[in-house]
C-alpha cells in the first residue's frame, strides 16, 4: 500500500484583533469624535501609513468608508479598515490617547518602527 503525502500545512490566517489594539482610552476617544462630528454609522476610523515626514512615514487616522478590499474589524468597540499596504507596516501597533503639557493626540507603539524623527510624528521601518 503507497503512502499518501498530506498537503504542508497553509500559513494560519492574520487575525486581525491581534494585529492592531486600541486602548480603552483612545476608544472612548475615536468614538466622542465620532459623536461630535455626526460621523454616519456605517463609516470606520481608516488606519493608514502614508509616505512623508522626517523618517519617511506617517500615520493618518479618520473616517472613511470600507472599500471591497480593506482589512476591517472591530476592535474596542471601534470599527477599523486598513488597506492590504498599510497592514504589512501596521502588524503588532497599540493605539493609545496621550493627554500632556505638551498637548494631547493619538500615540502609535508599533513594533516594526526603527527609527523616529524629533518630533514623533513619522518613523521608518
Amino acid at each position: 500500500m503507497s503512502e499518501v503525502a498530506s498537503p504542508e500545512p497553509s500559513a494560519p490566517p492574520i487575525v486581525l484583533e491581534q494585529t492592531i489594539s486600541i486602548t480603552d482610552i483612545a476608544a472612548s476617544k475615536v468614538n466622542e469624535i465620532r459623536d461630535a462630528e455626526t460621523i454616519e454609522d456605517e463609516m470606520a476610523l481608516r488606519l493608514r501609513v502614508v509616505g512623508g515626514g522626517c523618517a519617511g512615514f506617517s500615520y493618518d487616522l479618520y473616517f472613511d468608508s470600507a472599500t471591497p478590499v480593506d482589512k476591517q474589524f472591530d476592535c474596542n468597540g471601534v470599527k477599523v479598515v486598513i488597506d492590504q499596504m498599510s497592514l504589512m507596516y501596521l502588524m503588532g501597533t497599540e493605539i493609545d490617547y496621550i493627554e500632556s503639557l505638551q498637548g494631547a493626540g493619538f500615540k502609535f507603539s508599533n513594533p516594526n518602527v526603527k527609527s523616529t524623527c524629533g518630533c514623533g510624528s513619522s518613523f521608518s521601518v
